[in-house]
């Protein structure tokens, strides 16, 4: 009868073929995997022309710790401009008249120059034939200790 009979020398062959194409399979994920790490590495080196990576991170940390410094100093620039910008006295309101009926056109006029609070000043020009008269009011919060003209309350309004 005949049998079917594997030898073993075919047998272990066999093994080492399959063992041999997983091997061989391997190599191929593992080269695959290190393309991709070299490409990653060319990536983070760069031009630096640095080939070792401690350098490269040192010298990144030394720029981020310089950029925090950077930041840090405008953002106290920012808090600076934040609490004086609301005090300067930024808006401006003019209204020019005619102060006297008796001549002139519209030379007379009323300045306020305010922040935003509305604390600043009202200078007025009453202007005549004669001369020209310059007057100037503080004002706080919208008023003044001195009794605002009409043409003087208007400039404030327009200074909004």
């Amino acid at each position: 009868m005949d049998e079917w009979y594997l030898d073993p020398i075919f047998i272990i062959t066999v093994v080492l073929a399959l063992f041999v194409l997983l091997l061989f399979i391997r190599v191929l994920a593992l080269g695959s995997k290190l393309k991709k790490l070299r490409k990653q590495y060319l990536a983070v080196m760069g031009d630096t022309g640095i080939t070792n990576i401690e350098e490269v991170v040192v010298d990144l940390k030394i720029q981020l710790d310089e950029q925090r410094e950077m930041i840090d100093r405008m953002q106290g620039e920012l808090k600076s401009v934040q609490t004086t910008l609301p005090q300067m006295k930024t808006k401006l309101g003019i209204h020019r008249y005619n102060a006297f009926s008796d001549g002139g056109s519209d030379l007379s006029f009323s300045i306020a120059i305010v922040n935003e609070e509305k604390d600043g000043a009202v200078f007025s020009g009453l202007h005549s034939r004669e001369s020209t008269y310059v007057y100037a009011k503080p004002v706080e919060k919208g008023e003044s200790p001195y009794p605002l003209t009409p043409e003087e309350r208007k400039a404030m309004q327009e200074a909004k």
